[in-house]
Formats: C-alpha cells, structure tokens, sequence
C-alpha cells in the first residue's frame, strides 16, 4: 500500500514548549519536531551529535521557534542543563517528548555485560532520566504538562537477538505507567508510543535488507510506516485531544500475528 499523503498542520500545540530528544537526523525524532513546529510549537532539539543536531536546527528554523542544545542522555547533568536552557530561553517546558534510544542486533549467547548495559543505559535509563527532569519542572510551573517516550512494539514481542532493547524498551512502558501515577494530581500526562516499524536511513544501516523486507511484509499495509506517521501520534498525545489519557502506550503499528 501506498503511503498516504502528509497532513496539513491544524494549530495542535499552538505556543507550547516542547522538548524533543535524539532529534538529528531523518528518524522519528526530527520528524516529530518538524510535526511539532508545524503545529505551533516552539521546540527545543537536542541529541548527542552535535553536526547533525545543527543541521537539524537549521532546517527547521525555517519553520518556526526552534533551538538545539546537545545533550548526552546517559548524563543526568546533561539531561538536567538541557531543561533548564529550555525554561531559560522560553521560560517554561509543556511537552517532553523522550525520543532517545539505541538498538543493536545479539544473541543472548554472545552479548557481552557492556553491551547489555549501554542499550539499557542509553534507552530506559536515558528516558528515565529525561521523564524526571521534566516531571520536576512541570511540578515546579504548576500548569500541567505532557510527557510522550518513545518505547518500541519488541517490549510486547519476541525478536531474535533483541534481548537487550527489548528489555530496555519493555522498561520504558513500565516507567510510563507508574511514572504518571506519580504526577497525575499535578495534571502531568505522560503517555508512550510503540512502533513497530519505521523506514529511516540509520535504520537500514544497522539491519539487512532480508529482515526489513521480512518485517515490512509482516505489516498489514506491506510497508514500513513513514516516521512522519509515527510523529503523528506522538503529537495526538502531547495535544489537548489526549487530556484524559496517561499511563498508556499506544502501538503505532500495523503487524498482525
């Protein structure tokens, strides 16, 4: 099936602050900032590669309110100092969407303690991080706030050689949940999405061709889903059509049994 053609923006963030991690390049990230800029957001981008991350901001610019600050999410003084420039710049945060998160194809028979560690470090650790920095300052504004992570389908299923991510990304729907009954009786939202699916360039770089066409032809639409279709939904959750859900993830997928 074809890929449908890319919606017209409709105002969904209009003058929120959002924060968008691991936004360089052409994957969800940057995607969701674009999706967010075009819905009237002011929208801070961050990521480790700073090269990349200027380029980023430099495209977007173009559109709207944008700002880079490089952040490592494996450092909370990192994590904490990309916040605080956030609330510096625009003088608060609304939305964090914690998009941070590295992969890797091993067999459990080969993975070695610092493999293991630097996915979990990297992918639940980093949004665990970037969840409290953020939680901390909505609480300390006292208007609410929304927080979208990014979790990954393989934390429901079972992948050969995703033993690590899976976990890290299972992790994530956990944090999700018992996080946002921490901060309900502040308005505080925090929600995640799952893909399945994604076509992007870094994506082929590190997977075959045979498994990405095997996973494609799993998809009920015999395709990948665009990371623009991913952003979408990320930005439902941030937007005032999401005010009664938390604690959620939402699958953004089309794989069937």
């Amino acid at each position: 099936m074809s890929v449908p053609p890319y919606p017209r923006a409709r105002d969904l963030l209009a003058d929120k602050v959002v924060v968008v991690t691991a936004a360089a390049g052409t994957g969800i990230g940057s995607a969701t900032a674009r999706r967010c800029v075009e819905e009237g957001a002011r929208v801070v981008v961050s990521d480790w590669h700073e090269r990349r991350l200027k380029a980023t901001a430099d495209e977007l610019a173009e559109l709207g309110r944008i700002h880079a600050v490089p952040c490592d999410v494996t450092s909370d003084d990192q994590v904490r100092a990309l916040f605080d420039e956030t609330v510096a710049r625009f003088g608060r945060v609304d939305v964090a969407v914690n998009n941070a998160g590295l992969g890797g194809t091993q067999s459990i028979l080969d993975m070695t303690d610092a493999e293991w560690s630097r996915v979990l470090d990297v992918t639940l650790n980093g949004t665990f991080r970037c969840t409290r920095a953020a939680a901390q300052r909505m609480v300390e504004q006292d208007h609410g706030g929304v927080i979208v992570n990014n979790a990954s389908v393989v934390g429901w299923r079972a992948q050969q050689g995703q033993a690590h991510y899976a976990a890290a990304k299972a992790g994530v729907m956990a944090l999700t949940r018992c996080a946002a009954m921490d901060v309900a009786s502040h308005g505080i939202r925090i929600n995640a999405v799952a893909p399945s699916l994604a076509a992007h360039p870094f994506l082929a770089k590190v997977t075959s061709e045979e498994l990405l066409a095997d996973l494609a032809g799993r998809e009920a639409f015999g395709r990948a889903a665009e990371p623009w279709e991913v952003a979408n939904v990320m930005v439902w959750l941030a937007s005032d059509y999401a005010t009664y859900l938390t604690g959620e993830t939402v699958s953004v997928s089309s794989q069937h049994p």
